[in-house]
């Protein structure tokens, strides 16, 4: 045993050592090899481009940042963009609708189916058309609810619809009643302007409430909105609505190429007078030719499968028809293309 322990002792270093170096000439000789060229993957759907170091890449996409360049106003009221930290509240604004695509393209598609509307209700009340971008910047021209409670196109509360001569009860709410709505906005717009002399402080009351937009003005001894310190909701409300009223005015310029085949049409309706209570909507839908969907996509204010008309009380009901449209007739869907360049 112990000569064997005698000549294992020497054997195993000597391993060890041939290890050791062995393991030493092979680092050696890594580090003598040249450096691989570092290549990229090519996406040939893609322009290429280089890096700083000569390198050939493949970018998705070219992102220019937007360039604030002219005067711009609001209602007809100058935007004061020679201020700095004004400049920069407009230009976030104009970043994220710019290139927010799903929800601006949306916006856009829908504005063609309810600006005639809002334009017309504008106009009859001496309220400048530039208020229809506040619809835009409120709800993205959808019948939504906010946490607070708010809801329709115009984003009324309860208390200052009914304020504003909308019902709203479980039957009926007027908030979601387009038009009428949309008068109430401007009575709203039009007390603001008398009350704070200015379009753009009226706009900015329609989101913090005209108490508190006083009550600011006096605190920090200022007279126009573009001075004020606000929370970060309303200090963005006027470039919000200022960003739609640029991109939707000039869509071409801001990367958006549509056709008016892409844009969604109004429903084509008739008005039906109601003086008596319908207590089934959807059979009244049926005996009118359109079925309780449709009746209710026209009518979102009619908020219960019935509807209880009071004495000397009545409403108007929209009455869908001829709503398929006549330019899909015939076309095999879904059959979705997507063009390169879109052409009129």
């Amino acid at each position: 045993m112990k000569s064997t322990n005698k000549w294992l002792m020497p054997v195993f270093v000597t391993l060890i050592t041939i290890l050791v170096f062995y393991s030493a000439l092979k680092k050696i000789g890594e580090n003598t090899k040249p450096t691989p060229k570092r290549t990229y993957a090519s996406l040939g759907l893609f322009s290429s481009g280089t890096t700083a170091d000569g390198n050939t890449i493949n970018a998705p996409q070219r992102v220019h940042p937007i360039r604030i360049s002219g005067d711009v106003s609001f209602v007809g009221e100058s935007v004061p963009l020679k201020d700095q930290e004004v400049r920069e509240r407009f230009d976030r604004e104009l970043l994220v609708n710019t290139f927010w695509h799903s929800n601006t393209l949306l916006n856009y598609k829908l504005a063609n189916k309810y600006f005639s509307i809002i334009d017309e209700i504008l106009k009859e009340n001496n309220v400048p058309l530039d208020f229809k971008y506040l619809a835009v910047a409120e709800s993205g021209l959808r019948d939504v609810v906010s946490p607070a409670g708010a809801a329709g196109f115009w984003q009324f509360l309860e208390s200052t619809g009914k304020h504003y001569g909308l019902e709203i009860n479980s039957e009926v709410d007027e908030r979601y009643h387009l038009e009428k709505a949309t008068k109430a906005a401007c009575d709203y717009l039009k007390e603001g302007k008398g009350k704070f002399g200015s379009w753009t402080l009226a706009a900015a009351s329609y989101n913090v409430g005209m108490g508190k937009l006083e009550k600011r003005l006096g605190e920090q001894k200022v007279e126009n909105y573009y001075d004020l310190y606000l929370n970060s909701e309303t200090s963005r409300y006027i470039f919000r609505i200022l960003s739609y009223k640029m991109v939707f005015e000039n869509p071409d310029k801001f990367g958006f190429h549509l056709r008016k085949s892409d844009l969604y049409e109004p429903f084509k309706t008739k008005d039906v007078l109601i003086e008596s209570s319908i207590a089934d909507l959807a059979q009244f839908a049926q005996d009118n030719n359109t079925n309780y969907k449709m009746l209710k996509l026209a009518n979102p204010w009619l908020r219960s499968d019935k509807l209880t008309v009071r004495d000397g009380k009545s409403y108007i009901i929209k009455i869908p028809y001829d709503y398929v449209d006549e330019d899909f007739d015939g076309m095999e869907l879904p059959n979705i293309i997507l063009d390169e360049e879109v052409t009129e």
